[in-house]
């Protein structure tokens, strides 16, 4: 067990609070880039000249690059300053923004949305420097407002993308987007302090290879498995590269002086169990981001169906996203109060409410409405805020403060394991059971009622997965309200 308070505060008490501000900022706009491409799907082959299979790229590198990065950014981080790489990682999203925008044809644009994935790495490299420059009466509160921008920024990502791509063009999008990173690195640049934190040593190339190939054969399996089948060669073969390359490179890490990750940290019960609960939490916040867009668009015409356009949909499912920041203050309350695992337990909980009530809507003799979306999403989004938020201050309970950036990488990873897990085995399970209705733009495939129902029940056990997760994390020894 580690304190929140073993090092000397870099910012002043006057611009902390604004350094807070800007670094939230960072993860709204890198949390952008996972939804932006959003209302392009339908339209990016005759975009990009390409199949709808290779356009589905355009989504799957984005999270593999962001997977892939964080871990290596968090440790970077931490051995040559968490500003620093911020700032690289920042830089990363404007030039892929800048690669898509000029791109007409599909290899450019993936090398283009490879790039602004690698800026997933901000958010835990923000969390890890408010721990260097927040004084510790705010610290909680700050790393939970920073932990929620992610549900910002994903809210505000499809209104935001379907207005420009609508009354401007798509291209006009990218363009929005490298602006907007440029001003918040340059924010960061003159508004975030270094932070004293800063370890040197060399940096481990062997593991940083060996984790990103697991993890690309992995997130790939994961995320294309339904898609090529899970029975084919390919994926079967990428399977069985994830187990023989994790289990080399685990040997290695282990025996290595200077580990990308130390595995001795990330594999005691307290990270082990906290990093479980994060791929649930994953896990629950994608499955909640893909069926309600589906019901609020599909035609009337469909037992499950709202009618709603791209626009009008996105609108009704962004105040999920604002409530998720708000319940971030409520995550930093009762984490003083009661310890990081009890929040993280109570907002898995929290999300479990919002999905019976999912289950209700499906269940009962009313159609959807998107009244009964928003007040579920808020639901779903409060616990979403409360669990969140309460991830990086309790694997900070647990570690040094000299490997915060890179068990924070480690963390956001799980997190995006989860979300790949719901990309495909909520895909799968929604696909596999699907009616053809009549739309305005002609027949579209809809997903049946028992589809939703099955997805939304194993939703469901994934919260209890959760909640028993971060109630069994060890109470600690030093209460965080000691420190605080």
């Amino acid at each position: 067990m580690f304190p929140l308070t073993d090092l000397t505060k870099s910012a002043t008490p006057g611009n902390d609070r604004l350094a807070v501000a800007v670094l939230c900022a960072a993860g709204i706009v890198v949390s952008l880039m996972q939804t932006i491409i959003v209302p392009l799907i339908p339209d990016l082959p005759k975009l990009l000249h390409t199949s709808p299979t290779n356009a589905t790229w355009a989504l799957t590198i984005t999270l593999l690059m962001g997977a892939v990065v964080t871990p290596i950014s968090g440790r970077l981080g931490d051995m040559i300053g968490k500003r620093r790489m911020l700032l690289a990682c920042l830089s990363a999203v404007a030039i892929g923004s800048v690669v898509c925008a000029v791109s007409s044809s599909l290899v450019p644009f993936l090398i283009g949305r490879g790039l602004q994935g690698m800026g997933i790495g901000t958010v835990a490299l923000g969390i890890s420097l408010i721990r260097d420059i927040v004084p510790a009466e705010r610290l909680e509160s700050s790393i939970g407002a920073m932990s929620a921008s992610l549900g910002v920024g994903g809210s505000l990502g499809l209104p935001f993308a379907a207005v420009i791509a609508q009354n401007v063009s798509w291209h006009a999008l990218f363009w929005v987007c490298m602006l907007v990173a440029v001003v918040v690195a340059i924010a960061v640049y003159i508004v975030v302090p270094a932070g004293d934190i800063a370890t040197g040593g060399r940096f481990d190339l062997v593991g940083a290879i060996g984790l990103s190939v697991f993890m690309v054969c992995i997130l790939l399996a994961l995320s294309k498995g339904a898609e090529w089948g899970w029975g084919s060669p390919v994926t079967i073969g990428l399977f069985a590269g994830f187990v023989v390359s994790a289990f080399l490179w685990w040997r290695f890490e282990k025996r290595h002086p200077n580990a990308l990750i130390d595995l001795k940290v990330n594999a005691s019960r307290p990270i082990m169990l906290t990093n479980t609960a994060s791929i649930a939490a994953g896990f629950v916040f994608y499955a909640m981001q893909m069926m309600p867009i589906q019901i609020l668009m599909a035609p009337e015409a469909a037992p499950t169906g709202v009618g709603l356009p791209m626009v009008q949909a996105a609108l009704v499912l962004m105040p999920g996203g604002l409530v998720m920041f708000a319940f971030s203050y409520v995550s930093a309350w009762l984490t003083r109060r009661h310890g990081a695992r009890i929040s993280l337990g109570i907002g898995s909980l929290v999300i479990a409410i919002g999905y019976v009530g999912f289950l209700v809507m499906l269940l009962g003799p009313w159609p959807p409405t998107w009244i009964w979306l928003i007040l579920i999403n808020a639901v779903v989004g409060a616990g979403l805020g409360i669990a969140y938020s309460a991830m990086p201050s309790l694997i900070m309970e647990w570690v040094p403060v000299t490997q915060t950036g890179e068990a924070n990488g480690v963390n956001s990873t799980m997190r995006s394991i989860g979300t790949s897990l719901a990309t495909a085995v909520v895909g799968m399970i929604l696909a596999a059971s699907y009616a053809v209705y009549n739309s305005p733009s002609g027949p579209v495939p809809i997903p049946t009622a028992s589809a939703y129902i099955w997805a939304c029940v194993l939703s469901l056990a994934v919260c209890f997965v959760a909640a028993i997760a971060a109630f069994a994390v060890p109470r600690s020894t030093l209460r965080v309200e000691s420190v605080v």
